[in-house]
């Protein structure tokens, strides 16, 4: 799960972050990117100086840099947050993240100018107009590249109101958490292990295309295989296979590619450890050519579920529904 969160000045969201921290959240901030830009470029860490770099790094790369740059470190395995996010384009790329949410944190103006003089940080405004005229110039700039946060606000799948106890405070963080957790749809079987065949098919070292294939029994995976030179010769993109490598044209000189389709290296796999793939079911990347048709026949599994269609293999999912073979495709 992926937290994003926003709100204005003094709003609560370091707070809010400490609550989800101590929940195993990683912490990842916008302003860390900026931080980041400024310490290059020999600049101070300024609030004047963040708002200025900000706007003119969404101006030369594009309103959601920041939000591209945080992408970069996020792990799929791993719940986040993500702080400071002021700008509607910033939301627009991390909604790239099927499991992303974004939390609008308030509080009542006055409550906030409070905890601006508590912190008392230098360059902080002193009084609670010069607070307000700062802010107002933060949350509805008609520039596009600068902050917005109003429009930002306007985004949230949540708002989170901060004004009351630290320990309420985390109570109604933790009550969002158990909501959003209950709406986060896991992916279904067919997906759980297509996916994992595509991420088995990165192992690929043919130059033509990486292609992987995975056998299930029983929803366990007992044996994949990926597509590439056999046992004990030189990888494809090493010059392994002469044909990969010479880019010959698809479907010509299949006969004379030294490389290994996915289908039939996880079906040997199988056979070299000893596993029975009988009654089995094999998702591949790609549905299977005539040669992996005949070994899938051959071998008793007994469903095949592929994602992409393979160009020349047309005919052979024909055969396997002759053979009685289920056959699924997934889009």
């Amino acid at each position: 799960m992926i937290i994003g969160l926003t709100g204005k000045n003094a709003s609560g969201k370091g707070e809010v972050a400490k609550v989800l921290q101590e929940g195993g959240f990683y912490y990842l901030s916008l302003s860390d990117q900026l931080r980041e830009e400024l310490k290059n470029r020999g600049l101070e860490v300024t609030r004047e100086n963040l708002i200025h770099v900000g706007r003119e790094m969404r101006l030369l790369y594009g309103g959601g840099v920041l939000a591209d740059r945080a992408l970069q470190k996020i792990a799929i395995d791993k719940n986040y947050i993500v702080d400071s996010i002021r700008n509607p384009r910033e939301v627009e790329v991390l909604r790239r993240l099927k499991d992303f949410k974004l939390v609008h944190v308030t509080a009542p103006i006055e409550e906030r100018f409070l905890r601006i003089q508590a912190r008392n940080r230098e360059g902080d405004p002193q009084d609670l107009e010069a607070f307000k005229t700062l802010e107002a110039r933060e949350a509805q700039s008609a520039d596009p590249n600068a902050q917005q946060l109003d429009e930002t606000a306007l985004l949230a799948d949540a708002e989170l109101e901060n004004s009351l106890s630290l320990d309420e405070l985390r109570t109604r963080v933790k009550e969002l958490i158990r909501q959003f957790s209950s709406q986060k749809k896991r992916p279904d079987w067919d997906e759980y292990f297509m996916n994992i065949a595509q991420m088995v098919a990165l192992r690929s070292n043919c130059m033509k295309r990486k292609v992987a294939a995975v056998i299930v029994r029983d929803r366990r995976i007992i044996s994949t295989g990926y597509n590439g030179t056999p046992r004990g010769i030189k990888n494809c993109n090493e010059g392994g296979c002469p044909r990969c490598h010479s880019f010959e044209k698809s479907g010509v000189s299949l006969g004379e590619c030294f490389c290994s389709h996915a289908e039939e290296n996880a079906i040997v796999q199988a056979a070299y450890h000893g596993v029975s793939i009988k009654g089995s079911s094999i998702y591949s990347t790609f549905s299977p050519c005539l040669i992996c048709t005949k070994m899938i026949l051959n071998s008793g599994i007994a469903e095949v579920i592929y994602s992409s269609q393979y160009e020349m293999g047309v005919e052979t999912l024909r055969l396997l529904e002759e053979a009685g073979i289920k056959v699924r495709q997934l889009l």
